[in-house]
């Protein structure tokens, strides 16, 4: 069974449009291409609920959940499985259909705290994604950042394959960026994880000004094949759909918004890494 392709959307500044790409582009991918998607909020702000009109105090179980099985799994008779139970991921359905959620709350940003003796504490999200039932349910995992550098980070990082990188085209969003290039560059030496790789750049809050053109002449040099051909500007229906707990594409589809999404999310589609085959 093909594995699911392992997202992380990252900037390690705040403001990028994360949890506006993770959302909207996962809505499309699920209305609009029939694929599975699963969302988890890796941001103890929970902002990603919000988008999806999900209270991120109802589920009983959360992100935390996600770091915390790789300790708390009760081993088998032989020592090597765990209990169903801590195998299956703590998901919610959304309102759209095929796009589930792992919600965040507050009890993340605890974290490491909870297991102050664990050795590798940066290894957690993998360990329990890989041994998670019905991972394979998925197309698409999608992981919402923290806008800082850390331990959440380092798990994302260790646990995705790609990495979408969103630069809001200001002089503090470009410099963001390049502090991202060097975390992903100690993750492949650190943790031997040489395949992964920024699958995509996306310049986001486009204006017209002197300013942004320089900005994005300097994304495009240098990053020539990852950045995208679509740019995201400022389009206030995309925050007035995600006031409402709905995609862009549930509640203005004819936006200028939804198309430039649109255009995104089909383009991180067809940017599959080398060797993927269509799974519809």
């Amino acid at each position: 069974m093909q594995q699911p392709r392992r997202i992380a959307f990252i900037n390690e500044k705040g403001g990028s449009a994360k949890t506006t790409l993770v959302a909207n582009l996962g809505a499309y991918l699920a209305l609009r291409r029939g694929r599975r998607v699963l969302a988890i909020d890796m941001d103890p702000q929970g902002q990603l609920a919000k988008v999806f009109g999900v209270s991120h105090r109802a589920p009983t179980r959360s992100a935390i959940d996600l770091l915390l099985d790789t300790v708390l799994g009760e081993p088998g008779p032989e020592g090597a499985e765990t209990t169903p139970a801590a195998c299956m991921l703590p998901t919610v359905r959304t309102r759209i259909d095929g796009l589930d959620l792992v919600v965040a709350n507050k009890s993340l940003g605890l974290f490491p705290a909870w297991e102050e003796g664990d050795t590798d504490p940066t290894a957690r999200l993998a360990a329990t994604l890989d041994r998670a039932l019905r991972l394979d349910h998925y197309d698409f995992v999608f992981f919402d950042a923290p806008p800082s550098f850390g331990p959440l980070t380092m798990n994302i990082l260790r646990a995705a394959d790609e990495v979408v990188v969103p630069v809001p085209l200001t002089y503090l969003g470009l410099d963001g960026c390049a502090e991202l290039m060097r975390t992903i560059e100690t993750v492949r030496e650190r943790y031997d994880r040489r395949a992964l790789r920024i699958t995509m750049v996306v310049p986001t809050f486009y204006r017209r000004t002197k300013l942004a053109q320089e900005l994005l002449g300097k994304l495009e040099a240098r990053f020539p094949k990852e950045i995208s051909h679509s740019v995201l500007g400022y389009h206030v229906r995309i925050d007035e759909a995600q006031s409402k707990g709905l995609s862009i594409f549930e509640c203005a589809p004819r936006d200028r918004g939804a198309r430039a999404l649109a255009e995104l999310a089909e383009e991180l589609e067809l940017r599959a890494p080398y060797g993927a085959t269509e799974t519809k």
